[in-house]
Formats: C-alpha cells, sequence, structure tokens
C-alpha cells in the first residue's frame, strides 16, 4: 500500500530575530557575560546575600528567581522570567547613568525593573520584599508587555543563572 499524502499550508512569517541581535551581543561577548555572571554568584555582596535569603526556595507565592541573570546584553542581580521582571542592587560606587540605562534597555522589551539600594537591603529589608512581592502578583500578560516591539524582535532571554 502506498502512503498517503497531505497538504498543508505553510505559513510565510518573517524569519525569527536572535535575541543577541536585540541587544547587539556577540557570541564570544555573551560568553563573557556569563563567564562573569558565574564569578559574580560565587562572590555575592552582603545585600545580595541577605535579598537571595528572601528570594530563593520560592518563598514569594511560588515565584522562582535567578541570581546573576544575563538579560540581553546585562547581567541583573535577580530574574523571575516567568513575570518578566528583574530586581537590580545600586551600591554606593554606582553609575546612575549607566544604571537608567540599562533599566530603559530592559524596559523598552516588556521587562519591569526593580531598583533598590544596598543601604536599603541591609538596613530594612522587609519593605524591599515587600515591593518585590507587590510587584510578582501585579497581574501580567507577556502579550501586552511585548507589544510595543516589532514583530521580529524576540523575547528576551535569561541565561547562564541559576535558580
Amino acid at each position: 500500500m502506498s502512503e498517503r499524502k497531505t497538504l498543508g499550508v505553510s505559513s510565510t512569517s518573517a524569519p525569527k530575530a536572535d535575541a543577541r541581535a536585540v541587544f547587539n551581543v556577540t557570541g564570544a561577548r555573551l560568553e563573557k557575560l556569563k563567564e562573569r555572571a558565574r564569578d559574580l554568584r560565587r562572590h555575592p555582596t552582603e545585600a545580595q546575600q541577605a535579598l537571595w535569603t528572601e528570594l530563593s526556595g520560592s518563598r514569594l507565592g511560588g515565584v522562582r528567581f535567578m541570581r546573576q541573570a544575563v538579560v540581553g546584553s546585562a547581567i541583573v542581580d535577580f530574574a523571575c522570567p516567568s513575570r518578566w521582571i528583574v530586581v537590580s542592587l545600586s551600591d554606593a560606587d554606582s553609575n546612575a547613568e549607566v544604571d537608567a540605562l540599562q533599566d530603559k534597555k530592559l524596559a523598552d522589551v516588556g521587562i519591569r525593573v526593580l531598583r533598590f539600594s544596598d543601604a536599603q537591603v541591609l538596613t530594612d529589608i522587609d519593605p524591599v520584599v515587600k515591593a518585590i512581592n507587590t510587584e510578582v502578583n501585579k497581574p501580567f500578560d507577556k502579550r501586552a508587555a511585548r507589544r510595543g516591539q516589532t514583530a521580529n524582535t524576540p523575547a528576551p532571554a535569561f541565561e547562564g543563572a541559576e535558580g
């Protein structure tokens, strides 16, 4: 018996853009970012360690966070891929202009950015955790977050992190 052939309609969609291209990250640069993130996970600051204690183990309603995640061309302190949220901690030596540019790039692709100072975390961590919990529990629609993007813009990748 011969096999029956079926016809199908193929969609001619635009080719998917490479996530690295959106952030202008080459393969070699991405590998360096992953290596740097790995090193940062091995040597956290006191504030990062304190906040990780609160965020680890899905303590915020079962939502999982990763430490030192590579998102596009940035390394963020904590990332929640399921909710498209990143949490960054700024120390006294942080460059406010660089931080603002990084936050804008992430927000432009639909990622919600929460930024706190190390001092806020170390002096009173409860309001910080409450603010993160509030943002995590806000209704969130991935499609709505991406509406401002072009059709060829891929979803941002959260790479090289542990949860």
